[in-house]
């Protein structure tokens, strides 16, 4: 299959066009192709799709078009779909936009320029299609122009796809001034001069400017008579590895020196400065001159360096008499001269590299700068270009997904020259991910650890990364001391500091997710300005900054916490680094029950790796202050869906046993609830639930921290939760009040008095409302969604559940928002809505697997599985309730609500496969499990699974019993039910309206208690 957007967007299978869908349909395809091979994120497609007006509930909205481009496609396999997005999985060569781009880079444009089929992306009219159509655009007439200047220097004269060109791209002057050669190689020279005063009217009109010199050179060259303008090359080194994983840098650089005439490319050791300096000059025109400074030890011998670089000698100049100055000496050789001079290695001499720059700038017009330096020249009109390090793929990318990202292409191109043969596959994917992330993504370090494949596998390059200094100690014997290996590209950056810097510089290593102003003033005790000394270090490339945050690569962070171990500060600044957290966690906590929430939110997810360092530190060595930046993190926990919280909890469980210290129940409670929420399972958290639900009843009075109360009641359930105990516990406070006024409601509900649950509900929407809780405003939404729906307004249901999945949206809470996706589906499949119902289940798992909520995957999983087997497809349905009771193992009492759910639909296959025994065993055990809890509200729907098997077992008397008994159970209607509408309809049948009706009016009037003994009943 082939794929087209240089022209209309085209699809062709076996040279014929397949139709894939309508405009929005090929617009999707269209983002999809510019990134093929790459996961395109679900915002960016959205953003594309639709730009500043999205449509409510956009995400459902993509997954239409995307259901919709599978079939077009033919299939699913094509259009993959991750947790982040969706990518196309076709090779870059099926399309022609890669492969004019590669063709391009190789240098066959003549080849290139045939794959175009008319203007780029010409049938799509959505919002990313303006911008993508210019670049590529754009990126034609470069070759265009590239083709047209080889075919002028071989003899040709590609006079009319220049006029093309031209009249396309009327202000292109590189354009004109290639037509304006090939005619005069035509021997057209009349024309040739009438383009450039064309020209230089042209720019008079529209930019007020004269031509360029290029331009200008060529008008002299052609009324001398001359062929033309040479291009003559500097001297660059030549280079014995291929340049991966900088292409979109080397096209920034490129356009900054057309721009600007100092650029100047800044990063730590390592990070590829040189090589991309030598790439992007070699694609300039006119002359290049490339000075090494590494081997200057001395600022006086800078500009005798760079004459040295362009041949100049001692007595050169003034033979005889006495020699000027080397400064003076430059600017005299360089004089009239169209020079680009690359100072390579600046930060050792950068005073004296910055004077340098300044005087032959100002005073050669001609002479361009390209700069590569640890630490910027400084001086006007510098333009800066920090090198970032190479793009690296998420965690858990699969092989294919991975190979895509510059970090991992860069190692797989160098380890395949060691090891060849070399490539990423599943087997090795894991191992190369963690090492490029490992090391930063920086470009020598990851080559490097490729080159130690030609002694180790790569799974054991990979795990000795925790020694990555002495790991790679062995790099090339040509190269610089200071890049053959990793720690000397460290030190000497090191070197370069003062001894403040270097002071600040250990300390600040145990910070593990970067450091603001703030805590690195009260962490690190410095007796100097911190201000100052911060950007010191930045401006040394041995910190990175977006203006708020500092933050250090890991080889560095790795090389000065040697640094600080060796001065014994280890400890000291560890435990104040756990202090100042738990101090910011605390503040925390109360803000994140109220309206400024979401700017808390961030702050915390701003300092999240600090946060768990600082709780992974404390495990060993402070218990307490430990256990209370769990209980401080919970509520973050929880509306985040933060899955580390989890598995922090089981780790400081494990040190903690069955004796927390003394003065710390409520926060061992949080600790506990934490570890279930995460899956922990078996008799020791068994044992540690027992613990806390007595240390819970202990508690004799009002919580320290609120969400204490909302997290024990989702883990523990009622059989372990005292009411009058509850109450005490309760806080006065706003926030508390609406929550227990949100509990009042769940249980008038669960009793089936709607009347007082919508009252209780709107008086929680209220208080949560008026101190700005948006976790309080959706959950307060979700039960009158239910009950809206309860009484037949699925529309109403509808607007609640979308209110509320937007404000949980807001927060990023992933656990609730699955949790809400899977309510709204049901209703969308009550309404006959399977394919929306299958769009919400599938994005619940996936937010679900995010949080690390496994009984909630389990939940959507449940969903799935409901689906498919109303769908007829019995094997699909059983293997999605094996999946999901595989997920709901955990200690957390609600996973028993999905075990439950999942027995009931178990028992419909039975009944399905005509097992009434089976399934009559299965809806039995689902009752078993049920607790007098809203949560277990689905109950009424085991009693129609039995009223089921009772019509299978020819007693239809017995089954519309059982259907009316529904009525009588607490919970949600299940009139409206598609296997209570199929049960009824044949026990109608079986037994007649009249005899129907009487036996369902003595299930109606039976009490709750009395209902659930008949259903249990053989």
């Amino acid at each position: 299959m082939r794929f087209g957007v240089l022209g209309p967007v085209e699809v062709r299978l076996d040279g014929r066009v397949i139709v894939v869908g309508g405009p929005r349909v090929r617009a999707l395809l269209a983002m999809l192709l510019l990134d093929a091979g790459n996961i395109v994120g679900t915002e960016r497609l959205i953003d594309g799709l639709y730009g500043e007006d999205p449509p409510a509930g956009a995400a459902n909205a993509l997954q239409s078009q995307v259901s919709r481009l599978r079939r077009g496609l033919g299939g699913a396999d094509l259009v993959e779909g991750h947790a982040a997005g969706y990518r196309l999985a076709v090779p870059r060569e099926d399309v022609d936009v890669h492969r004019f781009e590669r063709l391009v880079q190789k240098g066959d444009l003549r080849e290139a320029l045939r794959l175009w089929r008319g203007p780029a992306l010409a049938d799509v009219a959505a919002p990313f299609a303006a911008g993508q159509a210019a670049r590529l655009e754009e990126l034609r007439a470069g070759a265009v122009e590239d083709w047209a200047d080889a075919e002028i220097a071989a003899g040709e004269g590609p006079v009319r796809e220049l006029r093309e060109l031209v009249a396309a791209h009327p202000l292109r002057e590189r354009a004109r001034g290639l037509l304006m050669r090939a005619l005069h190689g035509a021997g057209r020279q009349a024309e040739a001069l009438g383009v450039y005063e064309e020209t230089r009217r042209l720019l008079a009109d529209e930019l007020g400017a004269d031509p360029s010199a290029e331009l200008a050179e060529i008008h002299l060259a052609i009324l001398r008579g001359d062929p033309g303008p040479a291009r003559p090359t500097g001297a660059l080194p030549a280079q014995l590895t291929s340049f991966v994983g900088r292409e979109d840098e080397l096209k920034l650089v490129g356009g900054m020196l057309a721009e600007g005439r100092l650029v100047t490319l800044l990063g730590p050791g390592g990070a590829g400065k040189t090589r991309l300096a030598l790439e992007a000059a070699a694609r300039e025109e006119g002359e290049v001159c490339f000075v090494d400074l590494s081997q200057v030890g001395d600022a006086a011998e800078v500009p005798k360096a760079v004459l040295g670089a362009l041949g100049v000698r001692e007595s050169a100049m003034l033979p005889g008499g006495p020699q000027p100055e080397a400064m003076e000496r430059l600017v005299t050789a360089l004089d009239g001269r169209r020079v680009l001079i690359v100072l390579d290695n600046c930060e050792h001499v950068i005073e004296a590299a910055a004077r340098l720059a300044h005087r032959l700038l100002t005073a050669l017009p001609g002479l361009r700068v390209l700069a590569t330096s640890r630490e910027a020249l400084g001086i006007t009109g510098e333009s800066l270009r920090p090198l970032p390090p190479l793009g690296l793929p998420p965690e858990g990318a699969g092989a294919v997904e991975a190979a895509g990202y510059p970090a991992v292409r860069l190692f797989a191109d160098r380890a395949a020259a060691v090891r060849p043969g070399f490539a990423v596959v599943p087997g090795n994917a894991a191992a190369v991910v963690h090492i490029c992330a490992a090391l930063d993504g920086l470009p020598l370090a990851v080559e490097l650890a490729a080159a130690r494949l030609r002694a180790l596998p790569v799974e054991e390059v990979a795990r000795r990364l925790d020694d990555r200094f002495r790991l790679l100690s062995r790099g090339d014997r040509s190269a610089a001391p200071r890049h053959q290996t990793l720690r000397a590209v460290v030190e000497w950056s090191w070197d370069l500091l003062d001894d403040a810097e270097r002071t600040l510089a250990r300390r600040l290593t145990v910070f593990a997710g970067g450091a603001t102003l703030e805590a690195a003033e009260l962490v690190c005790a410095m007796d100097a300005d911190v201000d100052e000394l911060l950007a010191g270090l930045v401006e040394k490339s041995l910190l990175q900054t977006d203006g708020t945050r500092y933050r250090m690569l890991s080889t560095v962070r790795a090389f000065c916490t040697e640094r600080l171990a060796e001065a014994g500060e280890q400890d000291r600044f560890t435990r104040a680094h756990a202090a100042y957290f738990l101090s910011l966690a605390r503040s925390a906590d109360t803000m994140l029950r109220g309206a400024e929430q979401l700017e808390w939110l961030a702050r915390l997810a701003a300092e999240h790796a600090n946060l768990h360092a600082a709780l992974r530190a404390s495990m060993h060595t402070d218990p307490v202050t430990a256990l209370r930046l769990v209980a401080a993190l919970s509520w973050y926990w929880w509306l985040r869906g933060r899955v580390e919280g989890g598995p922090l909890s089981i780790e400081l469980l494990d040190v903690l046993g069955l004796e927390p210290p003394e003065g710390c129940d409520e926060e061992y409670i949080h600790c506990v609830t934490n570890a279930l929420s995460a899956g922990a399972s078996g008799p020791r958290a068994v044992a540690a639930l027992d613990l806390a639900t007595e240390k819970m009843a202990s508690l004799q009075w009002q919580v320290e921290y609120p969400p204490t109360l909302v997290l024990w009641g989702l883990t523990a359930g009622p059989t372990r939760t005292d009411i009058d105990t509850h109450l005490l516990q309760t806080g006065r406070d706003a926030w508390s009040r609406a929550l227990l006024s949100m509990s009042d409601g769940f249980l008038a509900q669960f009793r089936g008095d709607m009347d007082e649950a919508d009252a209780c509900s709107r008086r929680a929407l209220e208080g949560f409302r008026a101190v700005g809780d948006r976790w309080g405003m959706a959950n307060a939404l979700d039960p009158l969604s239910q009950i809206a729906f309860h009484r037949g307004d699925r529309g109403r249901a509808m607007e609640l559940l979308d209110e509320a999945l937007e404000l949980v949206g807001e927060l990023g809470a992933l656990e609730e928002q699955a949790d809400l996706l899977c309510r709204r589906a049901d209703i969308l499949l009550h309404g006959r809505e399977p394919d929306a119902a299958r769009a919400d289940l599938e994005r619940a798992a996936e937010l679900a697997r995010r949080a690390g909520a496994l009984d909630k995957v389990a939940a959507a999983n449940h969903g799935l599985g409901e689906l498919a087997r109303q769908d007829g497809d019995l094997r699909e349905a059983r293997r999605l309730y094996d999946e999901a009771l595989a997920g709901s193992h955990a200690e957390r009492f609600i996973a028993a609500a999905t075990r439950a759910a999942v027995f009931v639909g178990l028992g419909w296959i039975a009944h399905a496969e005509g097992d009434a025994a089976g399934a009559g065993a299965w809806m039995r055990r689902a009752l078993g499990l049920t607790f007098d809890h809203p949560v277990f509200m689905y109950r009424a729907k085991a009693v129609v699974g039995l009223a089921g098997v009772a019509r299978l077992e020819g007693d239809a008397e017995r089954a519309a019993l059982l259907l009316g008994a529904t009525e009588a159970m607490r919970g949600a209607s299940v009139a409206g039910d598609p296997d209570f509408v199929q049960v009824e309809a044949g026990v109608r049948a079986a037994l007649g309206d009249a005899a129907y009706e009487a036996a369902r009016a003595r299930g109606v009037a039976l009490t709750p208690e009395r209902a659930m003994e008949t259903a249990l009943a053989s």
